[in-house]
Protein backbone atom coordinates (compact mmCIF):
# COMPACT_ATOMS: atom_id res chain seq x y z
CA UNK A 1 0.00 0.00 0.00
CA UNK A 2 1.42 3.40 -0.97
CA UNK A 3 2.26 5.67 1.97
CA UNK A 4 -0.35 8.25 1.00
CA UNK A 5 -3.06 5.56 0.79
CA UNK A 6 -2.03 4.16 4.17
CA UNK A 7 -2.33 7.63 5.65
CA UNK A 8 -5.79 8.00 4.11
CA UNK A 9 -6.91 4.61 5.45
CA UNK A 10 -5.68 5.37 8.97
CA UNK A 11 -7.21 8.84 8.94
CA UNK A 12 -10.64 7.58 7.83
CA UNK A 13 -10.68 4.84 10.47
CA UNK A 14 -9.70 7.25 13.23
CA UNK A 15 -12.25 9.84 12.12
CA UNK A 16 -15.03 7.25 11.90
CA UNK A 17 -14.31 5.96 15.41
CA UNK A 18 -14.73 9.45 16.87
CA UNK A 19 -18.23 10.15 15.51
CA UNK A 20 -21.09 9.89 18.01
CA UNK A 21 -23.75 7.74 16.26
CA UNK A 22 -26.55 9.34 18.30
CA UNK A 23 -25.71 12.71 16.77
CA UNK A 24 -25.10 11.55 13.21
CA UNK A 25 -28.79 11.51 12.24
CA UNK A 26 -28.96 7.74 11.71
CA UNK A 27 -32.18 5.80 12.30
CA UNK A 28 -31.90 3.31 15.19
CA UNK A 29 -31.36 -0.28 14.06
CA UNK A 30 -31.33 -2.07 17.41
CA UNK A 31 -27.87 -3.61 16.91
CA UNK A 32 -25.36 -3.57 19.78
CA UNK A 33 -22.28 -1.52 19.08
CA UNK A 34 -19.09 -3.28 20.11
CA UNK A 35 -16.72 -0.54 18.97
CA UNK A 36 -17.01 3.26 19.26
CA UNK A 37 -18.05 5.45 16.38
CA UNK A 38 -19.81 4.71 13.11
CA UNK A 39 -19.76 1.52 11.11
CA UNK A 40 -18.37 1.64 7.57
CA UNK A 41 -21.78 1.15 6.00
CA UNK A 42 -23.17 4.02 8.07
CA UNK A 43 -20.49 6.41 6.78
CA UNK A 44 -21.29 5.23 3.25
CA UNK A 45 -25.03 5.81 3.82
CA UNK A 46 -24.48 9.31 5.19
CA UNK A 47 -22.11 10.16 2.32
CA UNK A 48 -24.40 8.75 -0.37
CA UNK A 49 -21.90 6.19 -1.70
CA UNK A 50 -21.96 2.41 -1.76
CA UNK A 51 -20.63 0.51 1.26
CA UNK A 52 -18.18 -1.32 -1.00
CA UNK A 53 -16.83 1.95 -2.43
CA UNK A 54 -16.24 3.46 1.01
CA UNK A 55 -14.71 0.21 2.29
CA UNK A 56 -12.18 0.26 -0.54
CA UNK A 57 -11.30 3.86 0.31
CA UNK A 58 -10.77 2.96 3.95
CA UNK A 59 -8.64 -0.01 2.91
CA UNK A 60 -6.31 2.36 1.08
CA UNK A 61 -7.15 1.09 -2.40
CA UNK A 62 -6.05 3.15 -5.37
CA UNK A 63 -9.21 5.16 -5.91
CA UNK A 64 -9.53 8.80 -6.88
CA UNK A 65 -12.91 10.03 -5.66
CA UNK A 66 -14.58 13.12 -7.05
CA UNK A 67 -14.46 16.38 -5.07
CA UNK A 68 -18.17 16.02 -4.28
CA UNK A 69 -17.63 12.54 -2.82
CA UNK A 70 -14.73 13.77 -0.70
CA UNK A 71 -16.89 16.61 0.60
CA UNK A 72 -19.75 14.21 1.35
CA UNK A 73 -17.46 11.88 3.30
CA UNK A 74 -16.06 14.84 5.20
CA UNK A 75 -19.58 15.89 6.19
CA UNK A 76 -20.50 12.33 7.17
CA UNK A 77 -17.47 12.16 9.45
CA UNK A 78 -18.18 15.60 10.92
CA UNK A 79 -14.74 16.92 9.97
CA UNK A 80 -13.87 20.53 10.69
CA UNK A 81 -12.25 22.81 8.11
CA UNK A 82 -8.74 21.52 8.81
CA UNK A 83 -9.94 17.92 8.67
CA UNK A 84 -11.64 18.44 5.31
CA UNK A 85 -8.53 20.10 3.87
CA UNK A 86 -6.45 17.17 5.13
CA UNK A 87 -8.88 14.68 3.57
CA UNK A 88 -8.63 16.48 0.23
CA UNK A 89 -4.85 16.43 0.48
CA UNK A 90 -4.73 12.69 1.25
CA UNK A 91 -7.07 11.79 -1.61
CA UNK A 92 -5.24 14.06 -4.03
CA UNK A 93 -8.49 15.86 -4.76
CA UNK A 94 -8.82 19.60 -4.31
CA UNK A 95 -11.07 22.37 -5.51
CA UNK A 96 -8.45 24.92 -4.46
CA UNK A 97 -5.31 26.00 -6.36
CA UNK A 98 -2.61 23.35 -6.13
CA UNK A 99 -0.04 24.15 -3.49
CA UNK A 100 3.40 24.82 -4.86
CA UNK A 101 5.80 21.92 -4.45
CA UNK A 102 8.97 23.96 -4.55
CA UNK A 103 11.27 22.54 -1.89
CA UNK A 104 14.26 24.86 -2.20
CA UNK A 105 15.59 27.09 0.52
CA UNK A 106 12.84 29.20 2.04
CA UNK A 107 13.67 32.87 2.24
CA UNK A 108 11.90 35.64 4.11
CA UNK A 109 11.25 38.78 2.11
CA UNK A 110 13.01 41.99 3.27
CA UNK A 111 9.62 43.60 3.86
CA UNK A 112 8.71 40.86 6.32
CA UNK A 113 11.91 41.48 8.26
CA UNK A 114 10.92 45.13 8.42
CA UNK A 115 7.52 44.09 9.75
CA UNK A 116 9.21 42.04 12.47
CA UNK A 117 11.24 45.12 13.32
CA UNK A 118 8.04 47.16 13.62
CA UNK A 119 6.76 44.70 16.24
CA UNK A 120 9.94 45.19 18.23
CA UNK A 121 8.11 45.41 21.56
CA UNK A 122 6.12 42.20 21.02
CA UNK A 123 7.34 38.66 20.32
CA UNK A 124 7.02 37.62 16.67
CA UNK A 125 8.01 34.43 14.85
CA UNK A 126 7.98 33.47 11.18
CA UNK A 127 7.46 29.77 10.55
CA UNK A 128 7.84 27.99 7.24
CA UNK A 129 7.19 24.47 6.03
CA UNK A 130 7.07 21.72 8.66
CA UNK A 131 7.26 24.47 11.37
CA UNK A 132 10.81 25.50 10.48
CA UNK A 133 11.66 28.76 12.28
CA UNK A 134 12.72 31.19 9.56
CA UNK A 135 12.92 34.38 11.60
CA UNK A 136 12.36 35.65 15.14
CA UNK A 137 12.63 39.11 16.63
CA UNK A 138 14.52 39.83 19.84
CA UNK A 139 11.41 39.49 22.00
CA UNK A 140 10.56 36.05 20.56
CA UNK A 141 14.12 34.93 21.19
CA UNK A 142 13.91 36.15 24.78
CA UNK A 143 10.45 34.66 25.41
CA UNK A 144 10.89 31.26 23.74
CA UNK A 145 14.40 30.34 22.56
CA UNK A 146 17.30 31.78 20.63
CA UNK A 147 16.74 29.76 17.49
CA UNK A 148 19.47 31.72 15.73
CA UNK A 149 22.10 30.07 17.92
CA UNK A 150 20.87 26.57 17.08
CA UNK A 151 22.39 24.57 14.20
CA UNK A 152 20.35 25.20 11.04
CA UNK A 153 18.81 21.71 11.01
CA UNK A 154 17.50 22.20 14.55
CA UNK A 155 15.66 25.48 13.90
CA UNK A 156 12.26 23.85 13.98
CA UNK A 157 9.41 24.64 16.35
CA UNK A 158 8.04 21.08 16.67
CA UNK A 159 11.50 19.64 17.18
CA UNK A 160 12.26 22.22 19.88
CA UNK A 161 8.92 21.55 21.55
CA UNK A 162 9.55 17.81 21.92
CA UNK A 163 13.31 17.38 22.13
CA UNK A 164 14.42 20.41 24.14
CA UNK A 165 13.95 20.15 27.91
CA UNK A 166 13.80 23.95 28.08
CA UNK A 167 10.54 23.93 26.12
CA UNK A 168 8.96 21.46 28.55
CA UNK A 169 9.96 23.68 31.46
CA UNK A 170 8.82 26.88 29.75
CA UNK A 171 5.20 25.93 28.95
CA UNK A 172 2.83 25.50 31.87
CA UNK A 173 0.42 23.89 29.39
CA UNK A 174 3.12 21.92 27.56
CA UNK A 175 0.85 19.02 26.58
CA UNK A 176 -1.68 21.38 25.02
CA UNK A 177 1.00 23.19 23.02
CA UNK A 178 2.82 20.00 22.06
CA UNK A 179 -0.36 18.34 20.77
CA UNK A 180 -1.11 21.48 18.76
CA UNK A 181 2.34 21.20 17.17
CA UNK A 182 1.67 17.55 16.23
CA UNK A 183 -1.71 18.36 14.69
CA UNK A 184 -0.29 21.26 12.69
CA UNK A 185 2.66 19.16 11.49
CA UNK A 186 0.37 16.34 10.35
CA UNK A 187 -1.74 18.83 8.41
CA UNK A 188 1.40 20.16 6.74
CA UNK A 189 2.67 16.64 6.00
CA UNK A 190 -0.60 15.79 4.28
CA UNK A 191 -0.23 18.75 1.93
CA UNK A 192 3.12 17.49 0.65
CA UNK A 193 3.49 13.77 1.42
CA UNK A 194 6.56 13.42 -0.80
CA UNK A 195 8.69 15.95 1.08
CA UNK A 196 11.71 14.04 2.36
CA UNK A 197 12.64 16.67 4.93
CA UNK A 198 9.21 16.46 6.55
CA UNK A 199 9.40 12.66 6.59
CA UNK A 200 12.86 12.81 8.20
CA UNK A 201 11.64 15.21 10.89
CA UNK A 202 8.64 13.00 11.69
CA UNK A 203 10.85 9.90 11.87
CA UNK A 204 13.25 11.66 14.24
CA UNK A 205 10.46 12.83 16.54
CA UNK A 206 8.77 9.42 16.57
CA UNK A 207 12.07 7.78 17.49
CA UNK A 208 13.02 10.16 20.29
CA UNK A 209 9.63 11.11 21.78
CA UNK A 210 7.07 8.56 22.91
CA UNK A 211 4.47 11.27 23.36
CA UNK A 212 4.95 12.51 19.81
CA UNK A 213 4.68 8.97 18.45
CA UNK A 214 1.48 8.36 20.44
CA UNK A 215 -0.17 11.59 19.35
CA UNK A 216 1.00 11.16 15.76
CA UNK A 217 -0.83 7.83 15.56
CA UNK A 218 -4.09 9.54 16.54
CA UNK A 219 -4.17 11.25 13.13
CA UNK A 220 -5.67 14.45 14.46
CA UNK A 221 -5.28 17.60 12.37
CA UNK A 222 -6.03 21.15 13.35
CA UNK A 223 -4.94 24.59 12.23
CA UNK A 224 -4.79 27.00 15.13
CA UNK A 225 -5.16 30.55 13.91
CA UNK A 226 -5.29 32.09 17.38
CA UNK A 227 -5.14 31.11 21.02
CA UNK A 228 -3.11 31.50 24.17
CA UNK A 229 0.04 30.07 25.69
CA UNK A 230 0.81 29.85 29.41
CA UNK A 231 4.48 30.15 30.28
CA UNK A 232 6.72 29.96 33.32
CA UNK A 233 9.64 32.11 32.20
CA UNK A 234 12.94 31.78 34.10
CA UNK A 235 13.42 35.58 34.19
CA UNK A 236 9.94 37.10 34.57
CA UNK A 237 7.86 34.28 36.03
CA UNK A 238 4.43 33.14 34.93
CA UNK A 239 2.59 34.92 32.14
CA UNK A 240 -0.02 34.27 29.48
CA UNK A 241 0.33 35.49 25.91
CA UNK A 242 -2.30 35.54 23.20
CA UNK A 243 -1.27 34.72 19.64
CA UNK A 244 -2.65 35.53 16.21
CA UNK A 245 -1.42 34.01 12.97
CA UNK A 246 -1.09 35.93 9.73
CA UNK A 247 -0.86 33.96 6.49
CA UNK A 248 0.70 35.66 3.50
CA UNK A 249 -1.33 35.40 0.27
CA UNK A 250 1.85 35.65 -1.80
CA UNK A 251 3.56 32.81 0.08
CA UNK A 252 1.25 30.18 1.60
CA UNK A 253 4.25 28.31 3.06
CA UNK A 254 5.06 31.17 5.45
CA UNK A 255 3.11 32.15 8.57
CA UNK A 256 3.71 35.09 10.91
CA UNK A 257 2.90 34.53 14.60
CA UNK A 258 2.35 37.57 16.82
CA UNK A 259 2.18 37.34 20.63
CA UNK A 260 0.63 39.95 22.88
CA UNK A 261 -0.63 40.32 26.46
CA UNK A 262 -3.65 42.21 27.76
CA UNK A 263 -2.90 45.83 28.55
CA UNK A 264 -2.48 46.47 32.26
CA UNK A 265 -2.23 42.79 33.12
CA UNK A 266 0.54 41.09 35.06
CA UNK A 267 1.46 39.30 31.84
CA UNK A 268 1.89 42.62 30.04
CA UNK A 269 4.10 43.87 32.85
CA UNK A 270 6.18 40.70 32.55
CA UNK A 271 6.55 41.23 28.78
CA UNK A 272 7.60 44.84 29.33
CA UNK A 273 10.18 43.72 31.88
CA UNK A 274 11.48 41.15 29.42
CA UNK A 275 11.68 43.83 26.74
CA UNK A 276 13.78 46.00 29.04
CA UNK A 277 16.07 43.08 29.77
CA UNK A 278 16.64 42.35 26.07
CA UNK A 279 17.78 45.94 25.55
CA UNK A 280 20.33 45.80 28.34
CA UNK A 281 21.06 42.11 28.94
CA UNK A 282 23.41 39.66 27.23
CA UNK A 283 23.23 39.72 23.45
CA UNK A 284 21.72 43.20 23.29
CA UNK A 285 24.53 44.40 21.05
CA UNK A 286 24.20 41.55 18.56
CA UNK A 287 24.42 42.78 15.00
CA UNK A 288 21.26 40.93 13.91
CA UNK A 289 18.73 40.31 16.69
CA UNK A 290 16.27 38.31 14.61
CA UNK A 291 17.83 37.42 11.26
CA UNK A 292 17.93 33.67 10.68
CA UNK A 293 18.62 33.92 6.98
CA UNK A 294 22.21 32.67 7.22
CA UNK A 295 22.44 28.92 7.18
CA UNK A 296 18.76 28.13 6.54
CA UNK A 297 19.01 24.95 4.49
CA UNK A 298 15.42 23.59 4.42
CA UNK A 299 16.88 20.08 5.00
CA UNK A 300 15.05 18.87 1.92
CA UNK A 301 17.91 18.21 -0.42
Amino acid sequence: MAETNRELADFLRRARSQVDPSRAGLPPDGRVRRVPGLRREEVAFLAGVSADYYARLEQGRRITPSPSVVEAIGRALGLDDAGRVHLHDLTGVTTMPVRRRTRGVQRVRPGLYQLLDAFDGEPALVLGRRTDVLAANRMAKALFADFERMPPRQRNYARWMFLDDAARSLFVDWEVQARAAVESLRLDAGRDPDDHATAALIAELREHSRQFAHWWEQHRVHQRTHGSKRLRHPLVGELTVEFETLCLPGDPDVTLFLYTAEAGSCSKLALDLLASWTLSGPGADAASPYDLRTGTDDRAR
